[in-house]
C-alpha cells in the first residue's frame, strides 16, 4: 500500500492489515457485520431505505430572515469601539484593530446568502435522537461500496469547519484520488449546537457519543462505520470506540484529550505533562467560565453579536498555526465570520457551551478509572501546533489500539480548516488499512 502523495515523510503510520479486518469488513468473519456490510455500505442504499422513509428523519433547510440579518449588520455597526481601551494587539484577547477590521467587512461586505447557500447545497437532515432533534449533513459516497464515516466537530467550532473536506472525502475520484477511497460521510452538528436543538440539560462527550452512536445505527442503519473527530470530536470519538464498539469499528482523532489514571510513567511523558500544563495556564479562563457558569456568560453573548465574534475568533487566532502572525494566513474572513454566523443566528452560544460542564459532571478527563484502553483500531493525525499538546506516542498508547500514527509537519487545532488536504489523505491512509 502506498500513501497518497501529500502524506508527510515522517509519517510512521503502520502500514500493515489489523488482523481479522478484513473479514469483518466483507461481513464473513464471525464478528458482528460492521464497517462493510453489503447491506449498509452503500450510502445511497442508506440513504433511500433508512432516511427517507423514516418518520423520525426529516429534510433540514437554513434561512435566516432578512430582518434578523438587518438586526446583527445594525448591532454590528452600533458597536461602541471608542469605549474600548488600547488592547495590547493580541496580548489581553482578540486585537481590536483586527476585531473592527472584521467587523467592518461584517456590515459592508461579507455574503451571508452565498455560505447559507454552501451550507444548503449538502444534503441536510434532522433525525429524532435521545429526545433532541439531530441535525446532520449527509453526503453518499462515490462507487459501489464507500465505507461509513461520521466526522465530528468540537467548540468553538461547526459543521462549517467541514465544507472543505466532505466532497474530497465522499468523492476522491473528482479530486485525482482513487474511487475505491470513498466514504459516505455523515456529519452531525452536536446536540445544543447550530442546527441540533438543545438538551434539557448540560450533555458530555460521553452521552453526545451514545447520541451520536443512535443516529448512526438506530437511525440511519449502519452496522458498522468510522468515527473522526477533533477537539471535542476527538473525546467523542473515544467514548465511541471505547462504549459502543463493535458499532463504531474504528476511530481516528486529531487531537488527545482523554487521560489514563495512572498519569506520566516515562520522563518523555513527565516532561510531556509538564510543559502540557505550563501551556494551559493561558488557555483556562474559558474553559473554567463555560464549565462552571456558562449560563452567566451567556447573557451578554446573546444580544452582542461583536462580542461572540471576540470569543470565538480569539481561539481561531491562538489555536491555529499561523507563524506570521496573521490570523488570515490560516482563516479568511469569510470562513471566520460564517462560524461566527451560525452561532449569532441559531443563538446556540449558551447552550454549546454547555458541553464543558457535562463533562465535569461526566468524571472529566480520565477515560477509565481501570485502566482500560480504547481497543478498536486508533488512528492518530498529529498536528504540531496543535494547543492540546500531544503526548508521546507510550502514553497514548496505554489510551489506544493505536495501528496509525502520522506526525503533520504543519497545522494547528483546526485541521480540517487549516490543513483539509492533510487531514483527508491520512483520513484515507488509515481506512487503507481497515479495508483490506
Amino acid at each position: 500500500m502506498q500513501l497518497a502523495a501529500s502524506v508527510p515523510s515522517n509519517c510512521t503510520t503502520c502500514l500493515s492489515p489489523i488482523p481479522g479486518f478484513a473479514s469483518y469488513l466483507s461481513g464473513t468473519s464471525p464478528w458482528p457485520q460492521g464497517v462493510g456490510s453489503k447491506s449498509t455500505r452503500s450510502g445511497k442504499r442508506v440513504l433511500k431505505d433508512h432516511v427517507a422513509s423514516n418518520p423520525n428523519v426529516s429534510p433540514f433547510r437554513f434561512h435566516v430572515p432578512d430582518d434578523v440579518l438587518e438586526s446583527i449588520r445594525s448591532r454590528v455597526a452600533a458597536y461602541p469601539w471608542h469605549e474600548m481601551p488600547d488592547d495590547g494587539g493580541w496580548d489581553y484577547g482578540t486585537n481590536m484593530d483586527y476585531l473592527k477590521e472584521l467587523c467592518a467587512y461584517w456590515v459592508d461586505g461579507f455574503d451571508w446568502r452565498a455560505q447559507e447557500a454552501r451550507l444548503n447545497a449538502f444534503s441536510n437532515h434532522t433525525a429524532k435522537v435521545d429526545g433532541i432533534d439531530m441535525h446532520f449533513l449527509y453526503e453518499p459516497g462515490s462507487g459501489p461500496d464507500p465505507l461509513p464515516l461520521m466526522i465530528s466537530h468540537g467548540w468553538p467550532g461547526s459543521v462549517a469547519e467541514f465544507f472543505e473536506i466532505i466532497e474530497p472525502l465522499a468523492h476522491p475520484e473528482r479530486f485525482g484520488g482513487d474511487i475505491a477511497d470513498a466514504f459516505t460521510v455523515i456529519a452531525p452538528s452536536l446536540p445544543g449546537f447550530a442546527f441540533s436543538t438543545r438538551p434539557p440539560r448540560p450533555w458530555g462527550p460521553r452521552r453526545m457519543a451514545g447520541a451520536i452512536n443512535a443516529l448512526m445505527t438506530e437511525v440511519l442503519g449502519f452496522d458498522g462505520y468510522l468515527a473522526q473527530g477533533g477537539d471535542w470530536g476527538g473525546a467523542i470519538c473515544s467514548w465511541l470506540g471505547f462504549e459502543h464498539a463493535p458499532a463504531c469499528s474504528a476511530i481516528h482523532i486529531n487531537v488527545l484529550t482523554m487521560r489514563h489514571p495512572d498519569g506520566p510513567q516515562t520522563p518523555e511523558e513527565v516532561a510531556w505533562d509538564a510543559q502540557f500544563e505550563c501551556d494551559q495556564i493561558m488557555q483556562n479562563g474559558y474553559r473554567t467560565q463555560q464549565a462552571t457558569r456558562p449560563q452567566t456568560l451567556s447573557y451578554a453573548m446573546m444580544d452582542s453579536p461583536v462580542g461572540v465574534a471576540a470569543w470565538l475568533v480569539e481561539k481561531f487566532h491562538d489555536w491555529s498555526d499561523i507563524p506570521v502572525g496573521d490570523i488570515e494566513s490560516a482563516h479568511s474572513k469569510d470562513e471566520l465570520l460564517t462560524n461566527i454566523m451560525i452561532y449569532v443566528t441559531t443563538r446556540c452560544f449558551n447552550s454549546a457551551s454547555w458541553i464543558y460542564y457535562g463533562r465535569r459532571e461526566e468524571g472529566g478527563r480520565i477515560l477509565s478509572p481501570e485502566g482500560r484502553r480504547v481497543e478498536v483500531p486508533t488512528g492518530c493525525a498529529v498536528f504540531p501546533r496543535e494547543m492540546l499538546r500531544w503526548p508521546p506516542r507510550s502514553y497514548a498508547e496505554r489510551l489506544y489500539n493505536i495501528q496509525h500514527w502520522t506526525e503533520m509537519p504543519r497545522g494547528g487545532h483546526f485541521a480540517a480548516m487549516e490543513q483539509p488536504g492533510m487531514l483527508v489523505d491520512d483520513i484515507r491512509a488509515f481506512a487503507r488499512t481497515l479495508r483490506r
